[in-house]
């Protein structure tokens, strides 16, 4: 294959035009939820993923984990969490059979303000797909996104 190969530029159209998706979708939540909440994505994510662990066997999730479900680099989840703590809406402790190991906990606070921010977020998200599909070159992505499903 060569640049100039018609596979390869439909690859790269295909490819940002997912990018562009992904791009107007995360921007519109932005603003939603920072008007709403006072929160960005990183957030919002970040508490979201948090809210999900559970306290049995493997219930909580290691700093990497965490850093995978949001997409960004464990450094810059570290300092994510640390704002978050900062605001009140996390809490660090000790792991009680690792001394090692640190868990992170959403906060009261922090578990209030993502249950008012979620139906934002919900909202956001189905007002930027529903511009999305009005799009020809983004309707089928957007098709593509609302047929998945994950497993419960």
């Amino acid at each position: 294959m060569t640049a100039t190969d018609p596979a390869l530029t439909a690859l790269a159209q295909g490819w940002c035009a997912l990018s562009l998706l992904h791009g107007k979708i995360e921007t519109h939540i932005e603003r939603a939820l920072q008007a709403e909440h006072g929160l960005s994505v990183r957030e919002y994510s970040l508490l979201d993923v948090l809210s999900r662990q559970h306290d049995g066997e493997g219930g909580h999730l290691q700093m990497k984990q965490v850093a995978d479900a949001v997409v960004l680099s464990q450094s810059a989840t570290t300092r994510l969490v640390t704002r978050l703590e900062d605001r009140g809406l996390l809490a660090r402790y000790l792991c009680p059979t690792d001394r090692r190991g640190i868990y992170t906990d959403v906060s009261e606070s922090g578990a209030a303000l993502l249950a008012e921010a979620r139906p934002t977020n919900d909202t956001a998200l189905r007002e930027a797909l529903d511009a999305a599909a009005l799009e020809p070159e983004l309707a089928p992505l957007v098709r593509a996104v609302e047929a998945v499903r994950v497993p419960a």
